[in-house]
C-alpha cells in the first residue's frame, strides 16, 4: 500500500493506492489515520481511487479507522471507490456506516 497526504486547509486528503490485506497495508492505514488525527484534523476524505484490491482485514480496517475518528470528534468521507470495492461495502452493510462520494471534490465540499 502506498499513501499521500494532501493538506486542504481543515480538511487532509489521504490518497491510498495498492492493497489493503492483512500484512499488507491494515497496519499502515491506521498508523496514517492516527497520525493525522492526533495531529489535530477532524475532517479527513480518504480517496481510494488508486485502490486495487482490499480484503476482510482491510475492510475491518477501515470500520476502525471511521470509529477512531468519530469516537474523537472527526469526520471522514471516503471516495472514488471502484465498483469492485463499492459492491463489498454494499454486501456487507457498510454502505450505510460510511460516507461515500464520487470525488474528491464531491467529499470535500460535503464538509462546508
Amino acid at each position: 500500500m502506498k499513501s499521500k497526504i494532501e493538506d486542504r486547509g481543515e480538511i487532509k486528503i489521504i490518497e491510498i493506492s495498492g492493497k489493503v490485506t492483512i500484512g499488507e497495508g491494515d497496519v499502515k492505514l491506521r498508523e496514517i489515520i492516527n497520525q493525522v488525527v492526533e495531529g489535530g484534523t477532524k475532517k479527513i476524505v480518504l480517496d481510494l481511487g488508486g485502490l486495487k484490491y482490499i480484503d476482510s482485514s482491510g475492510i475491518g480496517e477501515l470500520v476502525s479507522c471511521h470509529m477512531t475518528i468519530n469516537n474523537r470528534g472527526g469526520q471522514l468521507h471516503i471516495c472514488n471507490l471502484a465498483s469492485k470495492i463499492y459492491s463489498l461495502l454494499q454486501l456487507t452493510a457498510l454502505i450505510t456506516v460510511f460516507h461515500i462520494y464520487d470525488s474528491v471534490e464531491d467529499a470535500v465540499q460535503s464538509f462546508r
